[in-house]
């Protein structure tokens, strides 16, 4: 709640001095503003959940992560069908009762569906999810042909 401040209509509005200008954060907002989704950093304008993923490859497995916070595990379904990974979810909404008073609401609610097409080496018949703490871990094994062979260097036979 350090964002939120309260002004009596007698105190002017002083200008924030936490402004700093980021010209790498404005390019990354530009880079990353897609047009035909609107979704402002994890919501839609309908206040749509929306799961943010790190995929990367290690020398023996392709990893995907996901920020998934207050989803539950039986909420949570991963698939994988030939090389396409789909990880589907949703996060419920909260019950709002009668003479609360909210000052902000930012946290959404909703489904998601997202997939990944994966290079051949992946493994699916080996492939492991985990979810601890909010956070969704894939792993998917390298096949053993796949992974890098390291040959020794001897003398030639003279």
């Amino acid at each position: 709640m350090a964002n939120l401040v309260r002004r009596d209509n007698r105190e002017p509005a002083r200008p924030s001095t936490d402004y700093r200008f980021d010209p790498f954060r404005v390019m990354d907002a530009l880079l990353r503003w897609d047009p035909f989704r609107d979704d402002g950093g994890g919501l839609t304008q309908g206040g749509e959940f929306t799961a943010r993923f790190d995929v990367k490859e290690t020398k023996d497995a392709y990893v995907v992560k996901a920020n998934l916070p207050g989803v539950k595990e039986d909420d949570l379904e991963v698939s994988l069908n030939g090389n396409m990974l789909t990880i589907r979810g949703k996060r419920e909404e909260e019950r709002k009762d009668e003479g609360e008073n909210y000052y902000a609401i930012e946290r959404s609610s909703g489904s998601f569906t997202r997939s990944f097409t994966l290079p051949e080496s992946a493994d699916g018949d080996n492939v492991s999810a985990d979810l601890k703490s909010g956070v969704l871990e894939v792993r998917l094994p390298k096949k053993a042909e796949a992974q890098p062979k390291k040959i020794s260097i001897g003398k030639a036979n003279a």
